[in-house]
């Protein structure tokens, strides 16, 4: 029997402007989820982040901030990792 295979996607964006525009195309039709991620109306997933997501989540309250997050918000991600 074969093993089932999954896989995801993920776009790292420059600014809101780029996540916003990404994130309004590929989820409709589709389903969003939590903390960047959504599924597009073929059912693939994607998670749609910031380029120095890993950066900026390493500051607990940046990672505290994104988990209350569906789509990501840039602006609010960068001032909660500068609080830390």
């Amino acid at each position: 029997m074969p093993g089932i295979v999954a896989f995801s996607l993920f776009v790292r964006c420059d600014s809101q402007q780029e996540i916003d525009t990404y994130w309004d195309k590929l989820v409709e039709g589709g389903k969003p989820l939590a903390c960047g991620w959504l599924t597009d109306r073929f059912g693939l997933c994607w998670q749609i982040v910031p380029r120095n997501i890993q950066e900026l989540v390493s500051h607990p309250q940046a990672m505290e901030a994104m988990m209350g997050m569906i789509k990501m918000d840039m602006p609010t991600l960068v001032a909660a990792a500068q609080e830390g």
